[in-house]
């Protein structure tokens, strides 16, 4: 496992490389001037060019290249052309609240979408089966940021159950969870549908299998069979499911964020955008490249630990 481990994180480097590489050239390549875009169309050429020194966009492409990698490498991002300040210092505060978003929507949805997987598997072409598949349909249908509204339509602004906007404070956990609760079922339940459509298909190709009869035929019980035979087999097409979900999840709370007022990468990248802040954007999405090259590698390594023959491919 090790060795394993060993090889993904050596595959991961020359990966993120690439993907920095890719952000780096797409930023400069967009039409238009980063200084123009930030000062408006009639500041003067005075001050563009003076910006643009600021900015280092003044040099060779391959000196900004390397002054990019070498200023990643430092924990140095920039700093942003509206306030003046570390861009790394907005991403150190918004960056908890989108993680906190997506592991809660992401616990939701295995906590939710496995058991109904498994229950409708079993009860195949009955009421229940009938109904799971129904409701995981209805999840599919709706958009998380239109969920998002219906929740704090009824929850917040009738009911008056949780907040309507805002993020918490993590030093008061209640507090933080009261507030999370909402954004996170609006995330966690489209989850739970696709989980649950996965895992009712996986599990029913796999009860079918001649070692689940062969299982069944020892004697041993229904959910020894499920859990410890079924289930162990359907976990490798759930796990890849997790892991192109969290991703998506890093994109998708962008309008979650918006909708519930709450702080994270995605309003922080929205509010960027509209300032055109150039500095920021080209961060956030440092950031997000990060993660999407950490959360494959984690899958890989959950693909070794739950299937071992994944380790000699």
């Amino acid at each position: 496992m090790a060795v394993y481990a060993l090889k993904r994180i050596l595959l991961a480097v020359p990966t993120l490389l690439a993907v920095l590489t890719l952000i780096f050239i797409i930023v400069r390549v967009v039409p238009g001037d980063p200084a123009t875009a930030a000062l408006g169309d009639y500041a003067s050429k005075e001050a563009v060019e003076a910006l643009r020194q600021r900015m280092g966009l003044d040099k060779p492409l391959y000196i900004q290249y390397v002054d990019f990698l070498s200023g990643l490498l430092r924990g140095d991002l920039g700093r942003s052309l509206i306030s003046s300040q570390p861009v790394i210092d907005q991403i150190r505060f918004a960056l908890p609240h989108t993680i906190e978003l997506a592991l809660a929507a992401i616990l939701i949805g295995l906590v939710l979408g496995i058991p109904v997987g498994i229950i409708t598997a079993v009860r195949r072409n009955t009421m229940i089966d009938y109904v799971g598949r129904v409701l995981s349909l209805a999840g599919l249908s709706f958009p998380a940021f239109y969920l998002g509204i219906l929740l704090l339509y009824f929850f917040s602004v009738r009911w008056r159950l949780f907040p309507t906007l805002g993020a918490g404070d993590f030093s008061d956990p209640l507090a933080n969870l009261h507030h999370l609760a909402l954004p996170a079922i609006s995330l966690g339940l489209i989850e739970t549908a696709y989980i649950g459509r996965m895992t009712r298909s996986v599990m029913i190709n796999v009860l079918g299998d001649d070692y689940v009869r062969t299982a069944r035929a020892k004697g041993l019980s229904n959910w020894v069979v499920l859990l410890r035979h079924g289930f162990r087999a359907a976990l490798i097409p759930i796990v890849s499911l997790v892991g192109i979900f969290a991703i998506s999840l890093i994109g998708s709370s962008v309008l979650t964020e918006i909708v519930f007022s709450r702080p994270g990468l995605g309003r922080l990248m929205v509010g960027a955008i509209r300032q055109r802040d150039y500095t920021t954007v080209q961060s956030i999405m440092v950031v997000y490249a990060l993660f999407i090259v950490i959360i494959n590698l984690i899958t890989d390594l959950v693909y070794g630990l739950v299937d071992p023959r994944v380790r000699y491919d």
